[in-house]
């Protein structure tokens, strides 16, 4: 996790603010426009719908002072106004918006439009911008942090569960899944906290405004967001089980706690999917009824093989527990399943996004997808040495924590039967021995005492019978007492004697003890010497602990360049506005240029739509045209085919044909196309909308 957020860092550092998602694709006045008197209101037209508040549109006169009314409304389609007071004096207007695109990602631009004539202007709009600054830059590393801990959760978990069950008692394991899972926790709290200041002022202070979190929660965001939440109160539970009494269950319960699990924690997981794919890029735009369910099919598959992945390193290189030979396998073969679903659902997804081949190269999602795609084959590579590292390991001891064979394990067996006495037999066996030794020195004590003790008694009976008799008979006596008393005396010290053995023999065991176990930490390390030169003899596991490093290297970048792509607008989307914009910036140039709107209808179902020819200069000799074709509600219409024909008939010239090449949706274009002679022309435009419906609609003007 530290390798994941250091890289985060290092590339989102020097990242720009988030590029929009939905563009300005039309307004009126238009940018640049003059206008002989004030209109009602101002309209703007995005790519896609959109939300605003009370400020989100803004008119500013020459001085800074607001010319609208402050209430925008939604007009129809994607098309939003804002009225503007009554009687405003002549000179040039600035338009400021800032919305929230459909799939989550701030808006902010501004243009200029004049009534009777240009004017100086006090307002500037150069430092207009959204999702930029220190909150741009959090946010973006929120983000980031939230994929990688979805990614280690999931990913650890599946790796578990399909691939080696072992892994629930390893504490590595258990410690990456965890972090994971504490990763995402944080991240979606922390993006619900700056998505207000994110989307809106950008200010550092605003990330504490309690009214302002409480509007986030109220849009698809924070909603997405809150739902994460309480899936990961689900998946707290589910990482509970799996860690905690998984295995401590016999083989029969395991089956049928393995089936629950894969089917709750799947649930659980395409859950915390969905709440990126339905506020995202894969909820708006074309076919957003297939684009979710695909996105949460190739989030899941990059969580199980990027996250499966992470466990495996962390088992090579942190646990103490075997890794078999066989979980690396079965890893290979889910991992490979995973890649197989990232290519179907990445292709769909990069046709959706960019919509033709020109913008690989022409924009910048285009770009970055390339970056994304040599990476992504990189790390196939990387995963097709490691898979032969795994074939070559088949039949081959478990790979320890170490990425090698047990030695102790072997040594061991190799042992006689004779010899396998363990230290804490040989412990018991010396303790017994002293306890016996000091159990005889004291009874071989007390029966010398016990002798001394009766010699004495028996002079000292002796003595007093003599004082009875002869004097000779008593001094006999008295001699035998004193052979008694020394007797006696002489049993005291050996009983003492026998109490010193017994000390000594105990004292002798406790050093036997602590000799035994410093053997055996001994041995422990010689044993721990012997491990290390079998892994570095084994280049098998050595290799494959390599490559599964440098494969989870590659993955850290790719998710930076991920997370990237999914904050940087579409090809499809940049290159509609980019026509959109050199459309309505023609007429601004005061060449002469023309623009003609023709609705038409080829009387089928979605036959119905609006055609736009921008003629510049519009004078005789070689014009470029464009040609936009719309829907009703200001959405790029994609038709099959689109024709032109110009025709002077004052002169009986024409019809001259023009052949527009196809742009992007909605958008043809063709240069050089000749005006002989000024005059009234008839412009003709023919619409195909399917194979078989298709209408030509006219309008006469003024050329050269």
């Amino acid at each position: 996790m530290l390798l994941f957020l250091a890289v985060a860092g290092a590339l989102l550092a020097g990242a720009g603010p988030a590029s929009a998602h939905a563009a300005l694709t039309g307004s009126d006045p238009a940018q640049g426009a003059v206008v002989d008197k004030a209109p009602a209101q101002v309209s703007l037209t995005f790519s896609e719908q959109v939300a605003m508040n009370g400020d989100s549109l803004r008119v500013l006169d020459p001085k800074g002072t607001r010319a609208d009314t402050g209430e925008p409304t939604h007009v129809s389609g994607t098309t939003y106004a804002v009225p503007l007071h009554s009687g405003l004096p002549d000179g040039t207007y600035t338009v400021t918006y800032q919305v929230v695109s459909a799939d989550s990602h701030p808006v902010a631009g501004a243009y200029t439009f004049s009534i009777g004539s240009p004017s100086k202007t006090s307002v500037s709009v150069s430092a207009q911008e959204a999702g930029g600054g220190v909150i741009g830059g959090l946010y973006g590393f929120g983000r980031y942090v939230s994929y990688a801990g979805y990614l280690v959760m999931v990913g650890g978990a599946a790796f578990v569960l399909a691939c080696w069950p072992r892994g629930t008692g390893v504490r590595a394991v258990q410690r990456l899944v965890v972090s994971g899972w504490l990763a995402l926790t944080a991240a979606t709290l922390f993006l619900l906290l700056l998505r207000g200041s994110y989307t809106g002022t950008g200010k550092v202070a605003d990330i504490v405004d309690l009214d302002l979190l409480g509007q986030v929660l109220r849009t698809k965001t924070g909603a997405a967001l809150v739902s994460r939440l309480l899936l990961l109160a689900a998946a707290a539970l589910f990482i509970a089980v799996l860690f905690g009494a998984y295995d401590k269950r016999e083989d029969e319960e395991k089956r049928d706690l393995t089936f629950g699990l894969a089917v709750g924690g799947s649930v659980v997981a395409a859950g915390l999917a969905a709440s990126w794919a339905m506020a995202e890029h894969a909820s708006t735009g074309l076919q957003p009824g297939i684009a979710m369910p695909v996105d949460v099919l190739h989030l899941l598959a990059v969580a199980v093989w990027l996250g499966g992945l992470s466990a495996l390193l962390v088992a090579l290189y942190r646990s103490d527990a075997p890794v078999e030979a066989s979980a690396v396998r079965r890893f290979s073969q889910v991992a490979f399943a995973s890649v197989l679903a990232l290519v179907v659902t990445g292709a769909y997804q990069s046709w959706r996004q960019l919509g033709s081949w020109s913008a690989f190269a022409d924009t910048r999602y285009g770009q970055l997808l390339l970056v994304k795609i040599g990476l992504v084959a990189l790390l196939v590579g990387l995963a097709w040495i490691s898979r032969r590292w795994t074939t070559r390991m088949t039949g081959t001891a478990p790979v320890a924590a170490s990425g090698k064979t047990s030695v102790a394990a072997r040594s061991v067996a190799r042992e006689p039967a004779s010899a396998k006495v363990s230290s804490g037999e040989a412990a018991t066996g010396a303790t017994t021995a002293g306890t016996t030794a000091t159990g005889k020195s004291t009874a071989a004590a007390g029966k010398a005492a016990a002798a001394g003790k009766a010699a004495g008694a028996e002079n000292a009976a002796g003595t007093g019978e003599a004082g009875t008799g002869k004097t000779g008979a008593g001094k006999t006596g008295a001699r035998a007492g004193k052979t008694g008393a020394r007797a006696g005396k002489t049993g005291a010290r050996a009983g003492k004697a026998g109490t010193r053995a017994g000390k000594a023999g105990t004292g002798a065991c406790d050093k036997d003890d602590e000799r035994t176990a410093q053997l055996a930490r001994q041995r422990a390390a010689v044993e721990a010497t012997r491990q290390k030169r079998q892994r570095d003899a084994d280049p098998n596991r050595f290799g494959l602990r390599r490559s599964v490093l440098a494969e989870a290297g590659v993955a850290v970048v790719l998710l930076a360049v991920t997370t990237a792509l999914t904050s940087t607008e579409p090809g499809r989307t940049e290159q509609e506005a980019r026509a959109a914009t050199a459309a309505s910036s023609s007429p601004a140039a005061g060449s002469g240029a023309l623009t003609l709107d023709m609705s038409f209808d080829t009387g089928a179902t979605d036959g119905q739509g609006v055609v736009s020819v921008n003629l510049d200069p519009a004078r005789t000799g070689a014009n470029v045209m464009h040609v936009y074709v719309t829907r009703p509600n200001g959405r790029a219409f994609d038709v099959p085919e689109v024709k032109i024909a110009l025709t002077l008939e004052a002169k009986d010239i024409g019809p001259l044909p023009v052949a527009p090449d196809h742009i992007t949706t909605g958008h043809w274009s063709a240069d050089g196309v000749q005006i002989p002679v000024a005059g009234e022309w008839k412009i003709a435009v023919t619409v195909r909308t399917s194979d078989i419906d298709q209408v030509t609609v006219s309008k006469n003007a003024q050329i050269g």
